[in-house]
């Protein structure tokens, strides 16, 4: 099941507070996840636990987490029907996983631990 929320939607806390500085998610991403006023938050829920998350603002994705692979090209296939996603700096940690869902990958930028991504070729 996938959720979209926003950090006012009935238990986004109880769902997501758990990733907010999270050294687990920080060392995996090499980023770390605030909740943004301006973020709505796409979580995909498997045997009733959050397992992967997407944060978009103004079509331009901010945060991305998964435990699994599979989840996260459902969910990132999931977004792209419903939002146009601008050129976006997201975390290299889901290169693979971001070609597999169709988005695609900006080679040129270079960035350490981060990679731009976007879901049309007019970014």
């Amino acid at each position: 099941m996938i959720l979209k929320m926003n950090n006012k939607s009935k238990d986004f806390y109880n769902i997501m507070g758990k990733f907010f500085g999270s050294r687990i998610v920080q060392n995996e991403t090499n980023d770390r996840i605030y909740d943004d006023n301006s973020k709505e938050w796409y979580v995909y829920i498997d045997n009733d636990a959050p397992v992967a998350f997407v944060s978009i603002a103004s079509n331009v994705i901010k945060n991305v987490y998964s435990i699994k692979d599979d989840f996260l090209i459902e969910l990132l296939q999931h977004i792209t029907k419903e939002v146009s996603i601008k050129d976006s700096i997201v975390t290299k940690t889901y290169s693979n996983t971001y070609v597999a869902s169709g988005l695609i990958v900006d080679e040129s930028a270079e960035y350490k631990n981060f990679i731009r991504i976007r879901s049309d070729v007019n970014g």
